[in-house]
């Protein structure tokens, strides 16, 4: 899936006053420490770089590459999707839009930035094919895929995962 990337100079005085922030009233949780052990890093000269990503928000708990939302389940490592409890079979590239609309909860697509996001290539001028993934999701992952709770049509426009949980 395409990321877009920003990168960010930082000096050596900015590093050490982030690191000892973090080190002495950062919140406990994995995300700071992995942040003060890569700073430590990056000013040990054990490491060149330091990337960094914006993880979930309170609706959705993230954890590593598992996403939950509701009784819903995406571990992107495993690729497998549990509702209440129960696996639920999705090829791959239901897989991959489901994760990709996901991550980005509540943020609206066309039918062709899901296209580019998950086949990384240009758009084919093609929008029954995503339609059809979507219908296809639908049907496996939503409790009524009449009325979705998960993924939302946003008339005109496309579609994204429901962000109100």
């Amino acid at each position: 899936m395409k990321k877009k990337i920003g990168f960010i100079a930082l000096d050596s005085s900015l590093a050490g006053w982030l690191y000892e922030k973090l080190r002495t009233s950062a919140p406990d949780t994995p995300a700071a420490k992995d942040l003060t052990e890569g700073l430590e890093e990056l000013m040990t000269g054990s490491a060149d770089s330091l990337m960094l990503e914006l993880g979930e928000t309170d609706a959705i708990v993230s954890s590593g590459d598992s996403i939950s939302c509701g009784a819903l389940s995406i571990d992107l490592r495993l690729r497998r999707v549990i509702r209440d409890g129960q696996e639920i079979a999705l090829t791959p590239k239901e897989f991959d839009i489901l994760y990709f609309l996901a991550r980005n909860r509540g943020e609206v697509f066309t039918k062709e930035q899901i296209y580019q996001a998950v086949w990384e290539r240009d758009y084919l001028l093609d929008d029954s094919n995503i339609m059809a993934f979507i219908r296809k999701l639908r049907k496996k992952i939503e409790p009524n895929p009449d009325a979705p709770e998960y993924i939302l049509t946003i008339w005109g426009i496309g579609y994204k995962f429901n962000d109100k949980f």
